[in-house]
């Protein structure tokens, strides 16, 4: 029986939209377009995720790829890219009403360090039994050591979760380390079903 709910955090509760600040601090296509492949597809990002380099460090070691003239606007996307990441229609009452439901309610996200500046402004941290950010375990969802990691941090048997994540990769993951798992396709209902489809926990 499902017991507890697990949440990604990006495109689940979040929309993460790196034009939202590429459009505040960049004046030209160009820029823009430069500072989005080196800073948020470049492989910087992944590390911040991984917990290999702190957000602080992210300038310094992209700045090398980007012309000078770009750096003031790079750095600006740099330190304030938190900005992107703003509440889907829907996510905070969809967590009230798990919670009201009575299941355990848990954050497992791919996340650097400044999770801990943006995510407490659409819900505080104690509003959740549990939160797990990658970047302070040093590993990354699909990895299914990171599911097994989050278990046993929690003490929960894996067939009393049920992981909702929209990337078909990281639910596969989770379904490998034992969990119930969702693909989110926008439809917070789907996942109330799901719930309240059993027994009550």
């Amino acid at each position: 029986m499902i017991k507890n709910v697990v949440l990604d955090m990006g495109n689940v509760l979040l929309d993460y939209n790196p034009d939202a600040v590429l459009n505040m601090f960049c004046s030209s296509d160009e820029e823009k377009d430069i500072i989005r492949k080196e800073l948020f597809n470049g492989p910087e990002w992944l590390m911040g995720d991984k917990g290999e380099i702190k957000d602080k460090d992210r300038f310094d070691l992209v700045k090398v790829r980007v012309p000078e003239k770009y750096h003031e606007a790079l750095r600006n996307c740099a330190d304030r890219w938190g900005i992107c990441m703003t509440p889907l229609d829907g996510a905070r009452a969809f967590c009230e009403r798990v919670k009201e439901l009575g299941f355990g309610i848990y954050i497992l996200s791919n996340a650097s360090d400044l999770f801990y500046d943006y995510f407490p402004k659409f819900l505080p941290l104690d509003f959740f039994t549990g939160v797990f950010v990658s970047s302070n375990y040093l590993m990354l969802k699909p990895d299914v050591e990171i599911y097994k990691t989050f278990l046993k941090e929690y003490s929960l048997p894996a067939e009393e979760c049920l992981f909702v994540d929209d990337r078909e990769d990281n639910v596969s993951g989770a379904l490998q380390a034992g969990m119930n798992a969702l693909q989110f396709k926008g439809d917070y209902e789907e996942v109330i079903r799901r719930l309240t489809s059993q027994e009550h926990p």
